[in-house]
C-alpha cells in the first residue's frame, strides 16, 4: 500500500488515506504517511480536504515532542452514511443496517413468505428494507442483497436456485430495485457469507479461503487474495453438484436439509430438523451419518486440490450441528491431504450473510467516495464488530 507523490494520481492518494483510516478505525496524520509513504505535505492536504467534505473528524491528543504539536486522531464520520446488507433464504430473511464504519445500527430477522409468487416477494422485501432502516432512510446511500442462486456479473441473472425460484424470474429484482427506488448489489448467498467470515470471522486472517453453508442447500463461496472468485456464471465452487453419491446422486442431496431428512425418512425415522439427526443415538441413523461424513470428505477433499485454502469455514443452518464431529472431520480430511488447510465453523454464525451483505454495500459506498479497488480488500475495520452482541437482533415471527 505504499505510494510515491511524483508517480500518482491524486485520487490514488487520495484513496490510501482515506483507506488507511477506514482499515484501522482511527489513525495520526503521521501514522498515515509512514504506512503509505505519502509525504506529510501530501497528507496534510488530503485530511484537509476530508475533514471539509465532512468525511473525518479530528480530535486533539497530547503535545507530541516535535515544537510542542498536539497529536490528533482522525475517525471516519460514522453518522452520515448508513448501508443494508440483506440475507434472503428459503426460511428467513436476515437485515443488519450498519452505519459507514460497518457497526451494526439494526438487525433483523423475518419469515420467507416463500409462497410469493416473484413480484410479490421483490415487494414484500423493498418494504421489509424500507421499514428496517426506517429513520436512517435520508441517508442510506446502498443496499446488498445475498441470494440462494447462481448470479451472472454481466447481466446479474440468477439461476440455480431450487430453494427459491422466484428469485430466478428478472421481475423479482425489477420489482425491488423499483419500490427501494436504487440498484441492488447482488450476489449469491454463500459468497456474501464468505465476505462477512473474510472481514469479521473465521477467514480474517486468510489470503484464501472456501466457504461451504449447509442448510436448504448446499453453498459455497471461493476467495483468492482475499477476493471473492466468481467465474464466468457465478457457479465457482459448487461442488454439490458432483454426482459422487449413490447412484449418481448429488453431494448436494446427502448433505443438505432436505436430502438429509429424507434419508432419515427412508429408515421410518421423522424429523422435523435436519440439526435433529446428528444429536439422535439411534443406530438406526449410523449409516445416514458415515454417508453424510463421507459426502462432506469429498467436497473439502474438493475444495483442498483445487485452491489450496489457508482456511475453509461452514456456515448455514446446520453447520452448528456437524461442530462436535469437527475434530474427526479435520483428521480424516488431513489422512487424505496431510496439507489440507483447518475446518472452522463460522465465526459470525447465521448472520455471516447478512453482514458479508453489510461489506458488499459498504464498498459501493467507499467506491463513491474516492476508494480505488486495490484498497476494498482492506476495509472496513476488521474490529468493526467489537462489543456487538451477534445473537441480540428483533425477530419477527
Amino acid at each position: 500500500m505504499r505510494h510515491v507523490d511524483a508517480q500518482v494520481p491524486r485520487r490514488a492518494n487520495r484513496s490510501a488515506v482515506l483507506a488507511h483510516v477506514l482499515a484501522r478505525g482511527s489513525a495520526t496524520r503521521t501514522a498515515i504517511g509512514q504506512e503509505t509513504g505519502l509525504s506529510p505535505a501530501t497528507v496534510s492536504r488530503i485530511v484537509d480536504q476530508l475533514l471539509t467534505e465532512g468525511l473525518l473528524s479530528e480530535a486533539g491528543g497530547p503535545p507530541s515532542a516535535s515544537r510542542g504539536r498536539r497529536a490528533t486522531s482522525l475517525k471516519i464520520q460514522t453518522e452520515r452514511t448508513v448501508v443494508c446488507g440483506v440475507d434472503l433464504g428459503g426460511s428467513n430473511v436476515r437485515i443488519v443496517v450498519a452505519d459507514l464504519a460497518a457497526r451494526p445500527l439494526v438487525t433483523r430477522t423475518v419469515p420467507t413468505p416463500a409462497r410469493c409468487d416473484a413480484t410479490e416477494l421483490g415487494r414484500w422485501l423493498a418494504h421489509l428494507i424500507l421499514d428496517t432502516v426506517a429513520a436512517q432512510l435520508s441517508s442510506l446511500d446502498a443496499v446488498a442483497l445475498g441470494l440462494p442462486g447462481a448470479v451472472r456479473r454481466d447481466d446479474r441473472t440468477v439461476s440455480n436456485a431450487p430453494n427459491l425460484r422466484q428469485v430466478e424470474d428478472p421481475d423479482f429484482l425489477r420489482v425491488l430495485e423499483q419500490e427501494l427506488g436504487m440498484d441492488v448489489e447482488l450476489d449469491n448467498d454463500s459468497n456474501y457469507a464468505l465476505l462477512g467470515e473474510l472481514r469479521f470471522g473465521a477467514a480474517r486472517d486468510a489470503q484464501t479461503a472456501v466457504m461451504f453453508t449447509v442448510g436448504a442447500g448446499l453453498g459455497a463461496g471461493v476467495a483468492l487474495d482475499r477476493r471473492l472468485f466468481h467465474g464466468r456464471t457465478g457457479l465457482v465452487g459448487e461442488f454439490g453438484h458432483l454426482p459422487a453419491g449413490p447412484l449418481g446422486s448429488s453431494l448436494e442431496q446427502l448433505i443438505s436439509g432436505p436430502g438429509i431428512l429424507n434419508r432419515a425418512r427412508e429408515l421410518g425415522l421423522l424429523f422435523d430438523n435436519p440439526a435433529d439427526v446428528f444429536h439422535s443415538t439411534d443406530p438406526r441413523l449410523s449409516p445416514v451419518k458415515q454417508h453424510i461424513e463421507q459426502a462432506l470428505l469429498i467436497v473439502l477433499t474438493a475444495a483442498v486440490v483445487a485452491y489450496e485454502p489457508e482456511v475453509i469455514v461452514l456456515g448455514g443452518g446446520i453447520s452448528h450441528a456437524l461442530e462436535p464431529g469437527l475434530e474427526q472431520l479435520n483428521r480424516r480430511l488431513r489422512d487424505i491431504v496431510p496439507t489440507a488447510a483447518p475446518v472452522q465453523v463460522a465465526g459470525l454464525g447465521d448472520l455471516s450473510g447478512a453482514l458479508g451483505a453489510v461489506v458488499a454495500a459498504l464498498h459501493t459506498t467507499y467506491r463513491r467516495l474516492g476508494l480505488a479497488d486495490l484498497h476494498l480488500t482492506h476495509v472496513p475495520h476488521r474490529d468493526a464488530l467489537a462489543g456487538f452482541d451477534l445473537g441480540a437482533r428483533e425477530v419477527i415471527a
